[in-house]
């Protein structure tokens, strides 16, 4: 089996994999500071400015983090292992 194909598989299957915990790590955080921020609502009505001012605070964190996690991953995919290159070495191959 060929090397490259080894590694071009297993970029493949970590930038998926990276992917799919960015968009699941980030809904569930925004989930779960969107419920807390119902709740605080919910208990003290006239804190709602204030309240609301955090929501977008913590929401624009969680989302950070995801993107920060989405730029790790391709930088993994383009850089590091220059998959595209990888593929297109190994169709050439093929021919």
């Amino acid at each position: 089996m060929n090397v490259q194909l080894i590694i071009a598989a297993a970029t493949v299957v970590g930038f998926s994999l990276v992917a799919a915990a960015f968009a699941i790590g980030t809904t569930i955080g925004n989930g779960l500071v969107s419920s807390r921020a119902v709740e605080a609502i919910a208990r003290q009505p006239e804190a709602r400015p204030n309240i609301f001012q955090f929501l977008i605070i913590g929401v624009g964190f969680v989302e950070a983090n995801g993107f920060i996690a989405l730029g790790l991953a391709l930088y993994l995919f383009f850089v590091v292992a220059n998959v595209p290159a990888l593929v297109s070495a190994l169709l050439a191959g093929a021919k």
